[in-house]
Parts: C-alpha cells; structure tokens; sequence
C-alpha cells in the first residue's frame, strides 16, 4: 500500500510534509528549552515600564524636596512681614526674595512674592496666583506689607521646570511645560 501512493505521488509530498512537521516539532521543543539570552529578552521586555517607574518617582521626590524648601522659605518671609522688618526697613519683593530664596534649589530671578491683606483668618486668599492668562505670562503681583494687627497671606510661587517621562508621566500644570509650586503662610502682624 505504502509503495502504491509512493508510485501515485511521484513527488512524494506526503513523505516530505511529514518529515517537515517533524523537523518544525523538534524545532519548536529545542526553542521553548533554550536558556540563551532569555535574562537580556526579560529585561528588554520589562525596561520600559521599570524606567518609567523609577523616573517618575525620582522626579516626584525631588519635587515633593523643593516643595517643602520653598514652604520653609515662605514660612521665614512671612516671618518678615509678621515682626515689621520687611515694612520698617520697606523692603521690596525682590528684596525679600534674595533674604529666603534656596539659591540651591532655585532660580531666584524667577520667585514670585505674592502679599496681601484680609479683614480676617477667614476671608484670606490663599489660592494659587495665575501666572499665565491665555497663555501670556503675568507680570504683576500683589504686594501689599501690612500693618500691625492685619491679618496677612504671603505666597512664595515658583515656575518648576519639568522633565516629562515616558510612558505620559508628567507634573508639568503650566504652559511651558513647568509646574506651579507654592509656599504659603497666614498671621496677624504683631505689634511693632
């Protein structure tokens, strides 16, 4: 029987499809057991989304840094203003800026002091300031020191620039691509 379809198929395309299925078969086996190269494979696999990861993080801590820098250099301005300093000695914002900014950390050119007054602790203002109004960046603030007993908002705003990571993480709020940080702190100027 066997030779009759060998005679039948004179190019004996059933002997020649088995022995490829074959071949194909222990092809497949040898390559689910290789070990070559599957640590390098795993780890191209894996990369991206573990650098995205590692850079977000390291991003958002330096971040979370120079945000806490900047509340501690809000907290020592308003200390200024609170004590009568910064209205007996009628500093500017400028200033002001160049006593409390952590040159280390920012561009002190590029601070912003925010001060204003209110009839009370309630009534403050203590929301972000815009720095860009349709896209135009804005160039006047607020700054108004007080008098004893007044009850005072001071706001340090800095533009920081972000680098944007792979994968869509960014913490860029602004136009330019930077994110607004502030530090803010409330008091009632003491009697001076």
């Amino acid at each position: 029987m066997l030779k009759a379809v060998r005679e039948a198929n004179p190019f004996n395309m059933a002997g020649k499809l088995t022995k490829y299925l074959r071949r194909g078969v222990a092809g497949m086996s040898r390559f689910g057991k290789a070990q070559h190269g599957a640590t390098a494979v795993e780890f191209a696999l894996i990369a991206p989304a573990f650098l995205a990861t590692l850079i977000a993080v390291f991003q958002t801590c330096v971040f979370m840094f120079a945000q806490m820098a900047l509340q501690n250099a809000a907290v020592q301005a308003g200390r200024y203003f609170m004590t009568g300093q910064a209205q007996n000695g009628a500093w500017s914002a400028s200033t002001i800026i160049n006593k409390v900014c952590p040159s280390a950390l920012f561009t002190c050119s590029s601070m912003i002091l925010v001060v204003q007054n209110a009839a009370s602790f309630a009534a403050a203002n203590t929301s972000a300031p815009a720095l860009y109004n349709n896209g135009v960046p804005v160039t006047s603030f607020t700054y108004d020191p007080g008098t004893p007993g007044e009850v005072m908002v001071v706001q340090l705003v800095y533009p920081w620039s972000v680098v944007s990571g792979p994968l869509g993480f960014a913490l860029s709020n602004l136009p330019n691509g930077a994110a607004e940080m502030m530090g803010i702190t409330a008091f009632r100027v003491e009697p001076y």
